[in-house]
């Protein structure tokens, strides 16, 4: 072939043919296949696939009249409800980017979500109006819920306004965003990992097989966590099987009610946290009501104590299924599926493993030159495949510590045997996971470091029974300053943190412990807290709080050692 002609080889056209299914295809699926089954379900109302996909076309044709278009992004803070749901495929169906909160966030930290995105447009649920009122970037904020209150108008008033508009799919390739996953690093700074429909389509399947195998439309789905995250992907991928999406009747985790739907529902499978499944299966309306239906009960976020997983399988039977993953990798590095849940602790049981790699997907456990180990060797967990993202939006910093020779470095640390099952024996950063959310130690110092009489800080988390981890706050007061209580220093940073970033415990001492380059390191504040006999909160809040005075309490927060 001469260098004048414009043939391209084989290779050349692969590469420039990338474009693969939007997303939201999977509704134009469900509509026609499936147009009169029951594709959403809260409380007493309920949407046939043929109404979801019509009130998604609305959605987007209101959008798309306003000047939203292919790439822009769509900030979501909202409670779970039916116009979030419809906000993602909407923003899909135009080739936008859907960026979702977590709800339990403050106007201030929603209001840097907005400019970290670029945010176009802000879709806020009728019950936050401060954080409407925080968020001033975006061209424009609609209301999600109510009929009244703030905003241009109501998502309500924009579908009825576009009634049977029928709106396309826009054309995406592999690398085109569809969701920005905000997550955090050790600084705790939100970044919004860039999640495309390439990426996504892989995703969907990768779960399907791996987690929930063998899904069709006779399947149900119940929801028991935010949307915007985790159970937001397990809705994604329910969608395109065509199964049911089910939401509790209130925004209040209602366990009896849980089970109630489970059984009214004949629900087969859902997504949640080793927490909020330890509450289901020590909750008297396990016994109550029949969920024989279940056939997957997934959880991820945080390790599951064994004893807790042995009292689950005792109650629901063989259906859980464990995996591990992050936003970045959007949950997918490993699975511990049904079969490998055992009640017994024999060989064959795992004990302590999150699992072997998922299909598709490819872990590595390196040490800090990036050299793989061996089986049993502690390193960092790295992983790359097809579900990892496509880096973090406008971040380059970021971008470049998160990647190695390809490799996502996940940050985590842990193992491998020599079957390639994955045990996480820590984490590389500050970060802990308290009722599987991720709490970052900074950002919450950085507030408390904004009360006059507070000098010093160190929160760290430690062991806890019911939530996996809580935090406790070690404070230092200025020179000078006024005692603080507990009850005070609780009160001032419940205005400035949501409530499950929230500390535990404040416990006062004359002084941190400190390095020879005057750090603070947390492992030495830990070292402090066993010393003392305060890692166990339960027991420490029973001796040391109420007992004896100031004075004497005083005299027992004198740092044991300063190191060199």
């Amino acid at each position: 072939m001469s260098e004048s002609t414009s043939e391209t080889t084989p290779g050349e056209r692969l590469r420039m043919s990338r474009r693969v299914m939007n997303l939201a295809h999977m509704l134009t699926q469900n509509a026609r296949r499936l147009g009169d089954r029951d594709g959403f379900i809260w409380a007493d109302k309920s949407w046939t696939w043929r109404e979801i996909d019509a009130e998604v076309s609305a959605l987007a044709a209101a959008l798309a009249a306003r000047g939203i278009t292919k790439g822009d992004r769509i900030l979501v803070h909202s409670k779970n409800c039916e116009e979030m749901f419809w906000s993602m495929f909407a923003a899909f169906r135009l080739g936008a980017v859907w960026v979702p909160t977590n709800f339990r966030l403050m106007p201030d930290e929603v209001a840097y979500l907005a400019s970290a995105s670029g945010a176009k447009v802000f879709l806020c649920h009728g019950d936050f109006p401060d954080h409407a009122a925080a968020v001033s970037g975006p061209d424009f904020t609609w209301r999600i819920g109510p009929e009244a209150g703030f905003g241009e108008r109501s998502l309500r008033e924009a579908i009825a306004a576009h009634a049977g508009a029928a709106v396309p799919n826009a054309v995406v390739e592999h690398d085109d965003p569809c969701w920005f996953f905000f997550t955090s690093g050790t600084t705790g700074r939100s970044k919004a990992a860039v999640l495309t429909h390439g990426q996504m389509g892989f995703v969907v399947t990768n779960h399907l097989a791996d987690l929930t195998p063998g899904t069709t439309e006779a399947d149900a789905s119940l929801v028991v966590a935010p949307l915007s995250h985790g159970a937001g992907v397990h809705q994604l991928m329910q969608t395109a099987r065509g199964v049911p999406t089910i939401l509790l009747p209130t925004e209040r985790f209602d366990i009896a009610e849980a089970f109630r739907l489970i059984q009214a529902r004949r629900v087969s499978n859902l997504f949640t946290v080793p927490t909020i499944l330890k509450m289901m299966v020590e909750h008297p309306a396990v016994d109550q009501y029949d969920h024989s239906s279940l056939r997957y009960v997934i959880y991820a976020g945080a390790p599951m104590y064994r004893e807790d997983q042995k009292a689950a399988l005792k109650k629901l039977g063989k259906v859980l299924v464990q995996y591990f993953g992050l936003g970045e990798v959007t949950g997918n590095i490993t699975v511990l599926p049904t079969a490998l849940h055992f009640e017994d602790d024999g060989p064959h049981a795992k004990i302590g493993s999150c699992g072997y790699e998922r299909t598709g997907m490819q872990v590595s456990i390196q040490d800090d030159q990036g050299r793989e180990l061996k089986a049993f060797e502690t390193g960092e967990i790295c992983v790359i495949g097809p579900a990892v993202f496509a880096g973090y939006y406008n971040n380059p910093e970021a971008n470049a510590k998160a990647f190695r020779d390809g490799w996502f470095r996940t940050g985590d640390l842990g193992h491998m045997d020599e079957e390639g099952f994955v045990y996480i024996t820590g984490r590389a950063s500050d970060m802990y996971i308290s009722g599987g959310s991720n709490i970052y130690p900074r950002e919450i110092e950085e507030k408390i470091l904004t009360h006059p009489a507070v000098g010093e800080v160190a929160v760290l988390g430690v062991p806890d029974p019911v939530w996996g981890e809580i935090g406790v706050a070690v404070c230092v007061l200025r020179e000078g300053a006024q005692p603080v209580s507990e009850a005070e220093m609780a009160a001032f940073l419940a205005q400035k943190v949501p409530r499950y970033k929230m500390p535990k415990r404040f416990f006062f001492w004359d002084a941190l412990p400190k390095s020879g380059y005057g750090k603070i390191p947390k492992r030495m504040v830990r070292d402090e807290l066993e010393a003392r006999g305060l890692l166990d909160v339960s027991k420490a809040f029973s001796s040391e709080v109420g007992t004896g005075s100031r004075e004497e309490n005083a005299s027992k927060s004198k740092p044991k050692s300063q190191a060199s």
